[in-house]
């Protein structure tokens, strides 16, 4: 069985390390949407096997596992246009790694950029083998299901680029009759505008920095008026100079669909206390809707099961016919 190629098929998805924020919505999640809106075939991979990469346990993974689901039903993902799955469950998408690893050599795992960069922030005294491997294995998440398009972030690009690869290498050393077995799948560069932590840093999960979606209004005023600002009391949007007053400003005008610097000139006098003020009036506004339906959802937890039982099922059916091609092609159906 061979599949047809889908130049409308997009990969996408995330570890189940913690709760989803505001920097992945406006970063990913809203484009997600936009994408399947679209007609986009969409499958949303919940990368459990890739929490294991920079630690060496998964806690509280299935947790986080049921999470993830959430904030993806509560944004609008539908799972009945896009297939939401999860690496342990899908055999046949992880034994793509054994010929994949065959075609790519130690040196080139060794120089990925990215690779020797969360190797090199990595909470462990020891990086497993499996971080060395990652860039093939998300090879494997994107080829299983020959998806054509992977949104990706600039700092991504050396994971698609290894895809894109192992998929020339394999069509050269095992296609049958020019016909290739893989695309070589293209960048959808993220545009998304980078949305600061609390702190000032990069927003993530793991640095306590981050607005959570499922945080209630209160969590998110307490974590606002937390947030580290400047002294001047004239408010403006300078991203150069002053990047956490600009944060907050665009954090403010993505929820109210508005030019950042319209939002500062209205602020104008206010200081951190009216920009504060507003931000959190903005952010609590914008996300009510999602929030009312996560509460939802989550009122029924076999449903988000149910979910995942169905992806899972149509991600084996794929990944079985793709795993059946590749064996054929490299002589290894007996």
């Amino acid at each position: 069985m061979t599949l047809v190629l889908s130049p409308s098929r997009v990969l996408t998805g995330d570890r189940p390390t913690g709760p989803l924020h505001l920097g992945h919505y406006f970063g990913s999640l809203q484009n997600r949407v936009r994408l399947q809106a679209e007609g986009a075939e969409m499958f949303v991979v919940v990368a459990d096997y890739q929490v294991l990469t920079d630690r060496d346990v998964a806690d509280r993974l299935g947790e986080y596992v049921e999470e993830l689901v959430l904030d993806y039903l509560a944004v609008g993902i539908d799972p009945a246009r896009t297939v939401i799955f999860t690496h342990s469950a899908v055999p046949a998408l992880n034994q793509l790694l054994l010929p994949f690893l065959g075609l790519v050599s130690v040196s080139e795992l060794h120089r990925n950029p990215t690779v020797k960069d969360e190797i090199a922030h990595s909470r462990q005294s020891a990086v497993s083998g499996l971080m060395l491997t990652y860039p093939v294995h998300q090879a494997a998440d994107i080829l299983f299901c020959k998806a054509g398009l992977v949104p990706v972030g600039q700092d991504q690009l050396p994971h698609l680029e290894a895809t894109r690869t192992i998929a020339r290498r394999f069509n050269a050393r095992y296609s049958q009759g020019g016909s290739p077995v893989f695309p070589e799948p293209e960048a959808l560069l993220s545009q998304a505008p980078l949305i600061l932590g609390t702190d000032g840093g990069k927003m993530s999960k793991s640095r306590g920095n981050a607005i959570a979606l499922g945080a209630d209004e209160d969590e998110t005023a307490a974590l606002i008026r937390g947030a580290k600002t400047d002294t001047e009391r004239r408010i403006g949007y300078d991203p150069a100079h002053r990047p956490e007053v600009s944060s907050l400003l665009l954090l403010a005008a993505l929820c109210q669909g508005r030019d950042p610097h319209a939002v500062a000139e209205e602020i104008g006098d206010g200081g951190s206390a009216g920009l504060k003020a507003l931000v959190t009036e903005s952010v609590n506004e914008h996300l009510r809707p999602l929030r009312k339906r996560r509460a939802e959802f989550a009122q029924d937890r076999g449903h988000l099961r149910q979910v995942l039982a169905d992806g899972n099922a149509r991600a084996n059916e794929v990944a079985e016919a793709t795993l059946r091609e590749v064996t054929t092609a490299m002589g290894m159906r007996y």
